[in-house]
């Protein structure tokens, strides 16, 4: 129905009922449209003012009583332009003001956060894809990979620690975390860049914690279902990172 087909170009109902009145009798006052339609006179002029605007309806001023004229139906295309104007504005608007939010962003060296939820399938996938984002963030600040790491994460994803030692890794990265004493198994494969201490106050933690710059990444792998989450906040890695440094330098 047409009324329907003007609601999706913008139409009230009111208007609708107007705009539909003018095209039926194509030239009437505003006054006895209001008695036709049975809506007050002065809401017939608001809206008609409103369909002058949209370019549908025009007023003939040439005699003593104003009249409202209905435009050409072809005229509807004008609110196509109207809109395809207005939308282009708003790109141009949209193009400003991401280039000024990105110069506030720069100047701050604010990251906007951003979290990921890795469910267990994905996890495996997820560390290799990941492997060189983490390793950019992190060379951005001490090169060195601080955290916890729980032994059951080693049980679980032993052949990517192999692969990031041995070919996945940037050569100036470094690692220092934290275990649990019944990580002693880690000691059986030795990396030079890779160096944990046991805590023995780490045995109440649940998941793996990683910095690495600008990312703090949590995996749980001590209960089923396995799942990681990834948070990439520059102003929480900063501060984790500070605790761990503080208890590293703690730790014999």
């Amino acid at each position: 129905m047409i009324e329907e087909l003007l609601k999706n170009l913008g139409f009230s109902d009111k208007e609708t009922q107007v705009y539909l009145a003018v095209l039926k009798y194509g030239r009437i006052q505003p006054a006895a449209l209001a008695s036709a339609l049975g809506i007050n006179r002065t809401t017939v002029y608001s809206i008609a003012k409103e369909l002058v605007k949209r370019g549908v309806v025009s007023e003939d001023l040439g005699t003593t009583n104003i009249h409202l004229v209905a435009k050409p139906a072809q005229d509807l295309e004008v609110l196509a332009k109207k809109e395809e104007r207005r939308l282009e504005d708003k790109r141009e608007v949209i193009k400003k003001a991401i280039a000024e939010l990105q110069n506030i962003a720069k100047v701050a060296d604010y990251v906007v956060p951003k979290i990921v939820f890795v469910p267990e399938d994905e996890i495996d996938r997820h560390l290799y894809k990941q492997t060189p984002a983490w390793d950019a963030s992190i060379l951005k600040y001490d090169g060195t990979w601080w955290g916890f790491q729980d032994h059951t994460l080693v049980a679980n994803y032993e052949k990517w620690i192999d692969w990031y030692w041995e070919k996945g890794s940037n050569p100036k990265t470094a690692l220092k975390l934290l275990s649990n004493e019944s990580a002693e198994t880690i000691k059986k494969k030795k990396y030079v860049r890779r160096q944990i201490r046991f805590w023995a106050q780490s045995k109440n933690f649940s998941a793996t914690t990683w910095v690495l710059g600008d990312y703090v990444v949590m995996i749980v792998t001590s209960q089923k279902p396995f799942h990681l989450v990834e948070i990439h906040d520059a102003v929480l890695a900063h501060n984790l990172r500070e605790v761990f440094k503080g208890i590293w330098r703690s730790v014999n």
